[in-house]
């Protein structure tokens, strides 16, 4: 697969657990490169008409954009919640020796 640049993918989970577990998975799959997980967040959104204050965790996805698609998938198959918002996109600014690290990912790609 050709590289395209450096991506990034934004997703909360129920818990920390949950986040490490599909960050393994991913990782062990070749769609991610490295995943920052933030243990405790809050969430203020409305969901299904009523608005909800909870407690979250966050990952923060490291992946070359020619995964993007492959890898926000897999997120929202292996995801807990019934509709997971899985938000990924290509950045703008990377430094070369991540760039390289990230394309190391879409060479390897089946």
């Amino acid at each position: 697969m050709t590289p395209q640049g450096p991506a990034l993918i934004w997703c909360l989970f129920g818990d920390e657990a949950s986040a490490a577990e599909i960050a393994g998975r991913l990782l062990d799959e070749g769609l991610i490169g490295c995943a920052n997980i933030l243990p405790r967040i809050r969430s203020l959104y409305v969901w299904r008409g009523a608005r909800h204050d909870s407690a979250e965790s966050a990952a923060l996805f490291k992946t070359d954009a020619a995964l993007l698609g492959r890898a926000t998938a897999r997120i929202a198959e292996l995801h807990p919640y019934d509709s997971p918002a899985v938000l990924g996109w290509r950045t703008d600014a990377a430094p070369a020796a991540a760039t390289a690290w990230l394309a190391e990912l879409a060479e390897a790609a089946r």
